[in-house]
C-alpha cells in the first residue's frame, strides 16, 4: 500500500542475488540455518524455499520456517504491499521460541511468484490452502500486516473449518464498507493512487509511473521503526519488485474491489491491532473490522502509526500460540 519505489529511510535495498539463492539467503527448494539467541534461550532457525505449481503456467514462491517439525502449529503469514513472503527478522526467532511453525508466500507477482491479474483479495484462500496441503497442514492460524492483513481475514473467512485463529495489524477494510469513509486520515498521495485504482488498471499504472516516496505517510513513530528494529521493511522493497510493479499494481486493484467474501464470515478468535495515529490505512478501518467480525478483539496502539504498529506483533504471536495450544488441546488424538 506503498509508492513503487518507495525508499524507506534509513533502509538498504537486497535482491534475491542469483538464480540459486533468495531473499532470506536461502538456496531454493533448500533450506537455510542460523542460530538465534535470547538470554539462555538458542535454537536454529531453518527456512525451507520452494516452488508451488498452480497450474497454467503460474507458480507460487513458498517459505517454511520450521521444515520437518510437524508437530508444531503453523501460522500463515500474509505480507504487506509491496513486499514478499520471507520470515520477518523481528518475529521468525520468536516463533519458534513460542513453537509455532512460520509458513508463507510471496503474492503473485511479487518476488519469485508468477502473476495473477484479476485475483481478489479473497485469492488468499486459495493460495493459502494450496500452501498448507503441499505443506501437509490441516489446520493453521492466520497472520498479515498491512495489506496482508485484509488477505489474511479473507483466508480465515473462506476456510472456516481449517483456520484456528486470525492476526490483522494495520489493515484497511473492504472498499465500500458501510458505515466508513474510507479515505478519511488516509494520507493524499496514497488516497489518491486508490482513486486512480478506482478508475481502473491503466490509470492506476499511469499513476504509479509517476508517483514518488512521499515521507509524510509515516509518522515520527514509523520512521523510528524503519530506522530502527523493523528496518527489515526497507531491505525486502527491492527483492518484493524485482520482476516489475505487476504485484503491487494488482494488489491496489483488489483492494478497491470486492474482496470475494465478507468478515463478519470470519468464525474463529481474531485480533485486530492499529495504530491510532496511521497515516496509511486509518485507524478507522481496524475498528470497523474488529467491529464485523463476529469474534474480534481490537488493540488500539496509542501514538502509532502504520510501521511501529508491528512492535506490538510479539504480543500478537503470544496471543496466537495460547490460541494454539488451546486449540491443540481441544482436538482428539
Amino acid at each position: 500500500m506503498l509508492p513503487l519505489g518507495r525508499e524507506p529511510s534509513g533502509g538498504r535495498r537486497i535482491g534475491r542475488g542469483d538464480s540459486r539463492t533468495g531473499v532470506c539467503g536461502a538456496v531454493l527448494s533448500g533450506a537455510f540455518s542460523r542460530v538465534a539467541r535470547d538470554g539462555e534461550w538458542e535454537a536454529e532457525v531453518r527456512v525451507r524455499e520452494f516452488e508451488l505449481a498452480l497450474g497454467d503456467g503460474r507458480s507460487v514462491h513458498a517459505y517454511d520456517a520450521a521444515p520437518g517439525d510437524d508437530g508444531l502449529p503453523a501460522v500463515l503469514w500474509h505480507h504487506g504491499t509491496p513486499n514478499v513472503g520471507a520470515p520477518p527478522e523481528p518475529l521468525a526467532d520468536m516463533a519458534l521460541q513460542l513453537g509455532l511453525r512460520w509458513v508463507a508466500y510471496d503474492r503473485p507477482g511479487y518476488g519469485a511468484s508468477t502473476r495473477w491479474p484479476g485475483r481478489r483479495v479473497g485469492s488468499a484462500a486459495v493460495l493459502g490452502e494450496r500452501v498448507a496441503d503441499a505443506l501437509g497442514i490441516g489446520r493453521f492460524a492466520v497472520m498479515g500486516h498491512s495489506g496482508g492483513g485484509a488477505h489474511a481475514l479473507a483466508c480465515a473467512a473462506l476456510l472456516r473449518e481449517r483456520v484456528t485463529a486470525a492476526v490483522s495489524v494495520s489493515a484497511p477494510a473492504p472498499y465500500g464498507a458501510e458505515g466508513l469513509d474510507w479515505f478519511t486520515g488516509m494520507y493524499a498521495s496514497g488516497a489518491a493512487g486508490f482513486r486512480a485504482a478506482l478508475r481502473g488498471r491503466a490509470e492506476l499504472e499511469r499513476h504509479q509511473a509517476a508517483a514518488a516516496y512521499d515521507p509524510e505517510m509515516f509518522t515520527p513513530e514509523d520512521h523510528a521503526a524503519l530506522e530502527g528494529d523493523w528496518s527489515w521493511f526497507g531491505e525486502v522493497v527491492a527483492a518484493a519488485q524485482a520482476g516489475g510493479p505487476g504485484g503491487q499494481i494488482d494488489d491496489d486493484l483488489a483492494y478497491v474491489a470486492p474482496w470475494g467474501c465478507d468478515p463478519a464470515e470470519v468464525t474463529a478468535p481474531v485480533l485486530i491491532m492499529h495504530g491510532d495515529q496511521d497515516r496509511v490505512v486509518p485507524s478507522a478501518h481496524g475498528g470497523w473490522l474488529a467491529g464485523r467480525c463476529p469474534s474480534a478483539e481490537l488493540r488500539l496502539l496509542p501514538g502509532d502509526g502504520h510501521i511501529s504498529a508491528m512492535r506490538a506483533a510479539p504480543a500478537a504471536l503470544e496471543w496466537l500460540a495460547g490460541i494454539s495450544r488451546r486449540t491443540a488441546d481441544a482436538e482428539p488424538g
